[in-house]
Order: C-alpha cells, then structure tokens, then sequence
C-alpha cells in the first residue's frame, strides 16, 4: 500500500467563461509540471469562473470538459479533480469530478449551494457525498461553500484526506483560512483547499489562500500568488496521530437524511 500523496494545488486566475481558454491555459500549467505528481487539484469551476448563468456557456462543455481531463490524467499519470458547470437531464450541477489515470472517474455534487449568490436557483444541489479510494487513501471531495457545514463534512467513513475547491472571495478569506484548518483538526484527517486568483466580471477579488493542513491543524503550504504549490502528505504520519490521540473515537454517531 502506498503511504505517500504528493499532490499539486494549481491556483490561478480564470477567465470568465471561456472553457475553451481555461482548458488551455490549465494543459500548458500541468504539462509544465516540474515535479511527477499524484493528484493535481483545479478551483471550482475552473473552466467558467463562479457564473450564475450558465445558459451562457454552450451545453456540451461539460462533456468535453470531461474528456479533456481523461486525456491529461492518462498522458500525465495522475489523477485531476476540480468542479465545472454541468448540464444534465435539464439542470445545471456545479459538478466535481476525479478522473484517474486509466480514465475511472467518480463524481460529486455540490451539496450546499451558495444561497447569497443565488446559486440555489440557478444550480441543482447534491444529495450525496463520495469517497474515492486513491493510491491508498481515501479521499473525501467538496465544493466551495461545503466547508462551513461542519455536520455535512464529518468524518464517518474514515477518510483521510479532505479536498475543497473554491472560488473563495477576499473580503471573506479570513472564513476560508480558519475553517479550513478547523475542518483537519475536528476530522484528523489532511485537508486541502485550493482557491483561485484575481478578479471575476462581477468585480469579485479572489486572493488564494490556498494550502493543506495535517491532522493536528499544521499548515504544509500556503500561498497567496499565482503558481502552483506541491505537498506530500503521508499515510505514516496520518495513522500515528490518529493512533496515539484517538479523538475520532469520541465522535457523536448520527445519520444524515
């Protein structure tokens, strides 16, 4: 069993709802890699910006969005996941997915939609939650919003680590920061968010502030500029924690309807 994740967090600016030109600029940051990773994490709707109107963007560009990230996943060797727009079966989903090299992939709703910006009305909510067995971890998915609802991100399956992607705005960054490292303590579990940069055609600021935490709260990596960060959590480490502190035993049971 692998005991060791090195994943690559790309955070940068979008531009706004151009998939086409967002898939290209992603293609030349990935294949520019100068390390081999295992995992490469995208913002949330990494190929449109945080947009309410989605009738804007030709229906087909989730499923060519999809297919992309297959070709890149196999050419690279490691798994990609971030959120897109996504139409189905008449509604739009804000929808992550996580392909994996051979092309296996596995999705995931979001669940809180962001009733500030009206993304409740415009965008149809999740109604489960997902588990990815990767490499030899498990792997919780979340999207954006997903992060200040602490009961919805519990750890009852005993995942190991917790991945958001967001378009997180400045003026509420300090949320993003606390919570964040709130979500890997409460959990012992790693968490990782990775947010985007610069600013949207709503006028939005997007500062980053996208980083990982171990289970006890410590921060591996931060950054506020636009690059790419790479960090290598570790399996060894995650069962240590858990072993000798044994918090999670202590946990409330409950089942969410």
């Amino acid at each position: 069993m692998d005991t060791q994740l090195n994943i690559a967090l790309v955070q940068t600016s979008l531009f706004w709802q151009q998939p086409e030109k967002n898939r290209t600029h992603f293609a030349r940051l990935i294949r520019d890699l100068k390390q081999k990773v295992d995992l490469i994490v995208l913002p949330e709707m990494f190929t449109t910006g945080f947009t309410m109107t989605p009738s804007e963007i030709d229906k087909e560009e989730g499923p060519v969005t999809l297919e992309w990230m297959k070709g890149l996943a196999e050419e690279t060797g490691s798994a990609l996941t971030g959120s897109i727009v996504f139409y189905e079966n008449g509604k739009y989903t804000n929808r992550l997915f996580f392909v994996k090299p051979d092309g296996n992939f596995e999705q995931y709703d979001k669940r809180h939609t962001f009733t500030l910006a009206g993304e409740h009305l415009t965008y149809a909510s999740g109604k489960e939650r997902i588990t990815i067995d990767y490499k030899g971890f498990r792997i919780c998915p979340m999207i954006c919003y997903d992060l200040r609802f602490p009961v919805w991100v519990r750890n009852t399956e005993g995942y190991d680590l917790l991945i958001f992607v967001a378009n997180w705005p400045k003026t509420r960054i300090a949320a993003w920061d606390t919570l964040l490292k709130a979500r890997a303590i409460e959990n012992m579990a790693y968490c990782l968010g990775v947010n985007r940069i610069g600013e949207d055609q709503n006028g939005y600021e997007y500062n980053g502030h996208s980083a990982c935490y171990d289970p006890l709260g410590e921060k591996l990596v931060f950054s506020s500029e636009e690059e790419v960060l790479f960090v290598e959590i570790n399996k060894v480490h995650l069962r240590e924690v858990r072993d000798k502190l044994r918090f999670l035993d202590d946990r409330d049971s409950f089942t969410l309807q």
